[in-house]
């Protein structure tokens, strides 16, 4: 039985990745413009603003829209933003998705 959710979760292609993004990413509508990308994108997940200065989350979607939007946010982000780094980590097939809705945390 567990080979065979093993296989479940790999044979859905979701996926799961936490990111932080550096630069001037604070005080110019990234969080609104992830949120925009994410759900056109069809993924879900959460943004937030972190106290060191950068922007924070998590998305999950299937991989090859995964792999979309961290490029987005690798290089494009907000018109005013500037990306100076992009980390990603934790990246992990899923069965499940954990969330139902992209969108901002406080």
């Amino acid at each position: 039985m567990h080979r065979l959710q093993r296989m479940n979760s790999t044979a859905t292609g979701l996926k799961s990745v936490d990111y932080e993004i550096f630069g001037n990413v604070q005080g110019v509508f990234f969080r609104k413009f992830t949120v925009d990308q994410a759900q056109k994108l069809g993924l879900v997940g959460w943004v937030k603003n972190s106290a060191e200065g950068t922007v924070t989350g998590q998305v999950q979607g299937s991989a090859d829209k995964i792999n979309t939007m961290m490029e987005w946010l690798r290089s494009v982000g907000s018109p005013k933003s500037r990306i100076d780094e992009a980390h990603f980590s934790n990246t992990k097939d899923v069965s499940n998705l954990d969330f139902s809705d992209f969108v901002i945390r406080h």
